[in-house]
C-alpha cells in the first residue's frame, strides 16, 4: 500500500525529471524511459501516475505555470501601488525559482510544441492573458488605457524575448540581467526615473 502523500512526490519528482530530461535532450528526444531514469524510478511508475509522455509534459507545463502563478500572487498581495505591482510581475518572472536553465528550456521546448498540440496550446493562452492582464491593470493607473495597452504588449514580449535569449545564452544573461533589461523598459514607458528598482 502506497504510503499517504506519495503520489504528490513522485508526481513532482517525475515533472522535475522531465525538466531536466527536456533541457538535457530537446524535446524530440526526451521518452518516458530517460524521464525515468532521471529519476530513478521504473518506467511503469510514470505509466502509473501520467497517461504517457503527452500527458507527462501536458502535467509539467501546468505545474510550471502554478509554480510562476503562485509566486506572483504572493508578491502582487505585498506590493503596494501599481509601480510595485509592475515590478512584482516582472520579478516573479525572472525570480531564481523560475529562470533558472533547465526551466528555461523546458519553457521554449513547450512553447515552440504549442502550436501543433492542444493541450499545450491552451496552457500557453492562459499564460498569455494572465500576464497581460497582470500588467495592463497597474499599467491603466498610470498611464492612458492605449498606451497601457500598447506597453502591456512591449513588456510580455520582452519577458518572453529575455527567456529566448537565456536559452541561446549559455549562462551569460541571467534572471537579473533579464530584470534589469524590462525594468529599463518600463522606465521607458512611464519616463525616465518613474519606477524605483528596490
Amino acid at each position: 500500500m502506497p504510503k499517504l502523500g506519495m503520489q504528490d512526490v513522485r508526481r513532482r519528482q517525475l515533472i522535475e525529471a522531465t525538466c531536466i530530461t527536456v533541457h538535457r535532450y530537446g524535446l524530440g528526444d526526451t521518452t518516458v524511459q530517460r524521464i525515468a531514469q532521471e529519476a530513478g524510478l521504473s518506467t511503469g511508475i510514470v505509466h502509473h501516475y501520467f497517461n504517457g509522455k503527452g500527458d507527462l509534459l501536458a502535467q509539467t507545463m501546468r505545474a510550471l505555470l502554478e509554480d510562476l502563478r503562485l509566486d506572483l500572487v504572493a508578491r502582487l498581495h505585498a506590493a503596494d501601488g501599481p509601480q510595485a505591482r509592475l515590478r512584482a510581475v516582472l520579478q516573479a518572472n525572472f525570480a531564481p525559482s523560475q529562470f533558472q536553465p533547465a526551466l528555461v528550456s523546458t519553457w521554449l521546448a513547450f512553447w515552440a510544441e504549442a502550436p501543433h498540440v492542444p493541450a499545450l496550446g491552451r496552457l500557453r493562452r492562459i499564460y498569455t492573458r494572465r500576464t497581460l492582464a497582470n500588467l495592463r491593470a497597474p499599467l491603466r493607473a498610470v498611464l492612458p488605457a492605449d498606451a497601457a495597452v500598447r506597453t502591456a504588449t512591449s513588456l510580455a514580449a520582452m519577458i518572453d524575448g529575455c527567456w529566448l535569449r537565456a536559452a541561446q545564452a549559455d549562462g551569460d544573461f541571467d534572471g537579473a540581467a533579464a530584470l534589469a533589461c524590462t525594468l529599463d523598459h518600463l522606465e521607458l514607458a512611464l519616463g525616465r526615473g518613474a519606477v524605483r528598482r528596490g
